[in-house]
């Protein structure tokens, strides 16, 4: 077996091709804006198991950031992908976020990073200590000189009783905003606890909740990131909001005709998959900046199975599958989660995704991949 192949689970030999075929651009693309959603990298020594605080490997999670923006894209900080809510508390998450600012100022890197209610203890909470909660930290993050996501939040989710109460939290909080703010809506099949944000189930009528939000406070409101999976509904909603106002697709399906447009507009981006594709993502770009159509969708269109697979159902352990092509491509020396949330997929799950990211030729160095797949799988015991 040569050094580049590996037995899948199930048998089946596949040489490995690797690719490093994209280059990297001399500035970030003009006709969108494109922010990767970045994991955190785990201390592998240390106590990263269910519960546990988080340890992290700083000097190769800031590492992994210049990686994206080496390839112009901005970092979103805090985010989902960051195993908020799954691993990353509260205090590991502040240290991040002015982390990662530092070093967006040196490096002239673009950033936002997410803001959330998640140092509140689980359970019920009132909506004062809420709205109190992201208070703080958006007070966190402004300091670290990041532009705020204000994320959704499960203990919000949990408290609001309608429409009324949401508009009025968010309301308190833009009307306090001294600068322009990154509204967030993740859908249940990335978070189960945020069925019925927005007040409502029906997402028609959700959808009514966020545009009356927006135009209420316009001025205060650069985009909203949208994660529901759903094209149509992402262009419904991207066509009633007001000038000026951006929505960055989070739509890891449809991302490729999301960000071309149509007549009408288009989608910028906030994607958990442009942390796994960065590569593909900003020549994609690129071409799209030079009006090159055919040449984008060629490049993305081997992305898309690996990212359909890489968020499938279910879709919040989407993480691991991260990190797995993180240690793949060499961005990192371990398969080690805070949370120890490396569990999250299946052996056979993360077979498809090594012959999926090799297929994009997303793979820099296809021995080192394979090497490190083999020992995977024969640690998992399905390396036959």
């Amino acid at each position: 077996m040569s050094a580049a192949e590996v037995v899948l689970p199930g048998g089946r030999r596949h040489r490995l091709a690797g690719g490093s075929g994209f280059a990297r651009p001399a500035a970030p693309a003009t006709s969108r804006i494109a922010y990767a959603a970045a994991h955190v990298v785990a201390d592998p020594g240390a106590e990263n198991v269910p519960g546990a605080p988080a340890a992290v490997d700083w000097d190769t999670t800031l590492a992994f950031r210049r990686h994206l923006w080496s390839y112009g894209l901005g970092v979103a900080e805090a985010m989902d992908t960051a195993q908020r809510g799954m691993g990353l508390d509260y205090p590991a998450t502040r240290e991040l976020v002015r982390r990662s600012a530092a070093e967006a100022r040196a490096v002239g890197g673009r950033i936002v990073a997410g803001v959330g209610t998640d140092q509140l203890p689980p359970g019920p909470a009132t909506l004062a200590a809420v709205t109190a909660a992201y208070a703080e930290q958006l007070d966190d993050v402004r300091a670290a000189g990041a532009r705020p996501v204000l994320m959704c939040s499960r203990h919000l989710a949990a408290a609001a009783r309608g429409p009324e109460d949401y508009l009025r939290v968010y309301d308190e909080l833009l009307s306090a905003s001294g600068e322009p703010v990154v509204l967030h809506w993740l859908g249940p099949m990335f978070d189960p606890a945020l069925t019925g944000y927005w007040g409502a189930a029906d997402l028609d009528l959700a959808a009514d909740t966020v545009v009356e939000l927006i135009k209420a406070h316009q001025s205060r409101v650069d985009g909203i990131k949208v994660s529901l999976l759903d094209a149509d509904r992402e262009i419904a909603l991207r066509r009633r909001l007001p000038a000026g106002v951006r929505l960055y697709t989070g739509d890891d399906f449809h991302y490729p005709e999301l960000i071309r447009g149509d007549e009408v507009g288009h989608s910028d981006a906030l994607l958990g998959v442009f942390a796994a594709i960065a590569p593909a993502a900003a020549a994609a770009l690129a071409a799209l900046d030079r009006g090159d159509l055919p040449a984008y969708d060629e490049i993305f269109a081997p992305t898309v199975p690996l990212a359909r697979h890489l968020f499938a159902a279910p879709t919040w352990h989407y993480k691991t599958g991260i990190v797995f092509l993180a240690w793949l491509a060499g961005h990192q020396d371990h398969f080690t989660m805070v949370g120890g949330a490396q569990s999250g997929r299946s052996p056979a799950h993360l077979a498809t995704l090594l012959t999926l990211a090799d297929a994009a030729g997303l793979l820099p160095d296809a021995e080192l991949a394979a090497a490190r797949a083999r020992a995977l799988f024969t640690i998992a015991g399905v390396a036959r």
